[in-house]
């Protein structure tokens, strides 16, 4: 997950000259398992900060792998095959509470809006223009023409029939929506492989690989799922069919496997190579534990072999001594380690991606480097991009020859380039997340290379040019002025991950291509600047949100919507029409981002949805008491101003809340401290916040809540699962004083995601708190409990499990849980990776309607008369249902 990041700091007084940089050890988790990774340089007055360079976001990402993935893996970071699967098929058992849900956020998203571009804080004229999130995977149907498959990363499959300019999601009810790779097979069925791939924060595990016979009118459903349970809980990279020796390839996080492609739906997979289980090849030294073993980055046919020919690149990311190219000459049924010659380090291979020319005849690699990982960034000049080769043998020995590196990109034009905007990163700097690359199946020589921007090459690699840029900011070419502005429109949204070629009869040839913004085209044949954002109609509804709020406008045209995202900052959705002291706020019925970078938590006024306090990362906090509308074209008038509170130990996104009886009176965040705020929306700095309480050295707040001045914070500490001393617990001043609860011995030692405090008592000392992962019967680590649904009735002195009997068809499904609410007549509802559940009786629970996509369900919020309830999902937008 890249963080398409905001420009500039917040503006703050007394602020010194240099650029105070520290190192941060972040450690990111992949899977099943945590990953150590590199040090990135983060500003040492955390919580306030925004970088200014472009690609400094690659700490940034480090840091939010532990935040999405943490919850779920706590505390050992392992969870055993057939967890979401056990979960799901309860799930469908379940009694169900009637209620529909309907989409919210069907607008189109418009990130460029010419009135939020508050300089501060809002991406707003960087030129992304409009956004969705982010794409995993690409396909077109080679028999249909302007049929285009989008795979979204946590979203599903989206389905465009008129060349990429409407969508409709075609997988909404698979038990899972996190995409790893698409194609079409030679019979013209489509193939979808779950379990996203990038390595990112949110990446899920999948439920395996499906097959739909008619994708071009046709729906996913679970009886398409092809083989048995090989494939559950992992990722795939590629999927890839060789037609010649009839079989079809899974390039995953377990290695490769292999299927007759003529075989009947339920034949199973076939693991062919895993060289640190010895499977297809012998003697290789694995070098890492288990978690971390047998990554199948990549696999390719060489075209003109029949079929014969294979290659693969499996490596870990971080370096391990099965790192390497493996091939085939006998279609996968046996492998042998490559031994590159030429520019390519044997030592040197990380995470791959392959591209053979259509005829075979050559073969470009973009490699990532574990060494390079390895190294800190404290030079401020940072790239992990080892380079791009190329074999003009099409061999997988070589020899290669070096064709790109990471400094000769970033002066191809690139908005990356050292000294550009300041000294920063160049391309590259997160090559084991954002990296593909592709031949024009017309043109053996007609390169593209996707890594943080879009490159090309029409010459095999002996020159090269940035073709779809980071953003303007900082170019020679920009301005705040719009009419100054004479930028070519060469930008897309940044972080490339999937590419693919229409080869329509009668067609103009195209290239798409997906990134952490949604999906991009143009004519291959295109020297000219400029792409067709295929996001403008607001159809590829595959937004990854991490909140959402709601608040009345004042001029009585109805709710204000607010949403924090991974890597599009912060929407607002505003009725159309709606006006905000005097300005018209959205004459054209889109969504806008006053916030950009990541957007996290969220808090509106209820009585007054342009007042809003939005979360950049690490408790970043920032107000604006107008929707954040700037009147001036530029943006140069101050509308969102920094609150921050400066604390040194909140998690990437860290909670705050209001006080639910006394919103405008007291507001409370948590990172190391319980912090409270009495002049709420008269707030104008981070010193109208007050200490209240200290977690606990090492310990950071996970969920905050707040009712009659009572207050209650859960937190963990140590956070991660990599060195298993993962620690959690809950503090609250109810009864007059700060103090941390005694969790019995049966309280899960899990992550605590959430809590609410029961509204019929007044006293504040029952509350509910959920919590995340999955049961001890998947995870295991240490701690004892099922239960994902707790409660206290004596302010925390005692607890009880609520979840119910595990075998009972109404008990709490054992699935990850992220938030809870108790709606104006009691109901409790939580969120979680799988829908959302409610509750009026302990024990006894009922799924929430059945029409809710299954991207994960990962906020909860009321309307504000409280007839509704909003969730947030990460991966198909906003939702909302009449309160039940």
């Amino acid at each position: 997950m890249g963080v398409f990041s905001a420009r500039r700091r917040p503006r703050r007084a007394a602020e010194g000259g240099g650029r105070p940089v520290i190192a941060v050890a972040a450690a990111a988790l992949l899977l099943a398992g945590a990953i150590p990774v590199a040090a990135y340089g983060v500003d040492a007055d955390r919580g306030s900060g925004r970088h200014d360079v472009a690609g400094e976001e690659s700490h940034e990402l480090m840091e939010s792998l532990d935040s999405f993935n943490e919850p779920r893996l706590s505390p050992d970071g392992r969870i055993a095959p057939g967890a979401y699967a056990d979960a799901w098929t309860h799930i469908k058992n379940m009694p169900v509470r009637a209620g529909s849900w309907s989409e919210v956020t069907t607008a189109p998203y418009n990130e460029d809006a010419l009135h939020y571009r508050d300089r501060s804080a809002s991406n707003s004229g960087g030129g992304a223009g409009h956004s969705a999130g982010r794409i995993a995977a690409l396909a077109t149907d080679p028999t249909h023409q302007g049929v285009v498959y989008a795979g979204a990363a946590g979203g599903g499959v989206f389905r465009s029939t008129d060349d990429g300019r409407t969508w409709t999601p075609i997988a909404d009810r698979l038990p899972a929506l996190s995409v790893g790779a698409l194609a079409v097979a030679p019979d013209g069925s489509l193939w979808l492989a779950t379990g996203e791939a990038t390595t990112a924060s949110d990446n899920y595990l999948g439920s395996g690989v499906y097959r739909l016979a008619n994708p071009a009118t046709g729906t996913f459903a679970e009886t398409g799922k092809v083989g048995g349970t090989e494939l559950d809980s992992s990722s795939v990279h590629t999927v890839t069919f060789d037609k010649a020796a009839g079989y079809v390839f899974a390039a995953s996080s377990h290695g490769v496997f292999r299927r007759p492609l003529t075989a009947g739906q339920s034949t199973a997979w076939t693991k062919v190579l895993a060289p640190c289980a010895g499977v297809g090849i012998s003697g290789v030294s694995c070098g890492v534990d288990s978690h971390y073993a047998d990554i199948a980055n990549d696999i390719a046919v060489q075209p003109g072999s029949d079929g014969r020919k294979l290659l693969a690149n499996v490596a870990w990311r971080g370096g391990a001594g099965y790192n390497g190219f493996y091939y085939s000459d006998d279609a996968g049924a046996t492998w042998k380690r490559a031994n590159p010659t030429g520019a390519i380090n044997p030592a040197e291979i990380g995470n791959a991606a392959f591209a053979y020319a259509a005829d075979g005849s050559r073969l470009y690699v973009s490699m990532e480097s574990p060494k390079l990982l390895d190294k800190s960034s404290g030079s401020g000049v940072y790239s992990v991009l080892a380079g791009v080769y190329v074999s003009r043998s099409g061999d997988a020995s070589g020899s290669f020859k070096q064709i790109a590196t990471s400094s000769a990109l970033s002066a191809t034009g690139s908005a990356m380039k050292i000294n550009e905007i300041g000294s920063g990163y160049q391309p590259g700097s997160q090559a084991w997340y954002d990296q593909v690359i592709a031949v024009d199946p017309s043109d053996p020589d007609h390169v593209y290379l996707g890594l943080e921007e879009m490159f090309e090459s029409r010459n095999g690699g002996a020159t090269w040019k940035a073709i779809g840029r980071y953003w303007d900011f900082g170019m020679p070419c920009f301005s705040y002025d719009p009419a100054q502005n004479s930028c070519d429109g060469d930008v897309m949204h940044s972080d490339q991950h999937a590419l693919a070629f229409s080869q329509w009869k009668g067609g103009t040839p195209e290239v798409f291509v997906g990134n952490d913004g949604g999906a991009y085209a143009r004519p291959t044949t295109q020297t000219t600047a400029g792409w067709r954002n295929l996001n403008e109609s607001g159809t590829l509804r595959n937004l990854q949100y991490y909140s959402v709020r709601a608040g009345r406008m004042t001029d009585g045209s109805g709710d204000a919507v607010w949403g924090g995202l991974q890597d599009n900052g912060v929407s607002l959705l505003a009725p159309k029409g709606a006006t905000y002291q005097g300005q018209r706020l959205n004459p054209d019925g889109e969504m806008v981002s006053p916030f950009g970078g990541d957007g996290g938590d969220q808090l509106v006024n209820p009585a007054n949805g342009c007042q809003t306090v939005g979360e950049y990362v690490d408790l970043a906090l920032q107000i604006t008491g107008n929707c954040g509308y700037t009147a001036s074209d530029d943006g140069s008038e101050d509308v969102i101003t920094d609150i921050a509170p400066g604390d040194p130990g909140a998690r990437f996104i860290a909670p705050f809340a209001a006080d639910e009886t006394d919103p405008n009176g007291l507001w409370v965040a948590g990172g190391q401290y319980v912090w409270g705020n009495t002049r709420t929306w008269q707030s104008t700095s981070g010193a109208d916040w007050t200490r209240l309480f200290d977690l606990g050295a090492g310990h950071s707040a996970s969920a905050v809540a707040s009712r009659g001045h009572v207050t209650w914070a859960a937190w963990c500490g140590p956070c991660s699962a990599v060195d298993g001393t993962f620690g959690r617990g809950v503090a609250t001043d109810y009864g007059g004083a700060w103090h941390q609860v005694s969790l019995p011995a049966a309280f899960p030692n899990r992550y605590i995601s959430g809590l609410a405090i029961d509204p019929s008592d007044a006293s504040g000392k029952t509350v509910y708190a959920v919590v995340n992962g999955f049961s001890r019967h998947w995870n295991e680590g240490p701690g004892a409990g099922y239960g994902h649904v707790w409660k206290t009735t004596d302010g925390g002195t005692t607890w009880t499990d609520v979840s119910g009997d595990p075998a009972a068809a109404d008990s709490f499904p054992d699935a990850p849980a992220n938030a809870a609410l108790i709606t104006r007549d009691g109901t409790l509802v939580v969120a979680t990776d799988l829908g959302v559940f409610t509750s009026t009786s302990a024990g006894h629970w009922t799924r929430l309607g059945t029409n809710l996509p299954t991207a994960p369900a990962v906020y909860l919020a009321p309307s504000p008369d409280g007839g509704q309830v909003y969730v947030a999902t990460h991966g198909r937008g906003i939702w909302r249902t009449p309160t039940p």
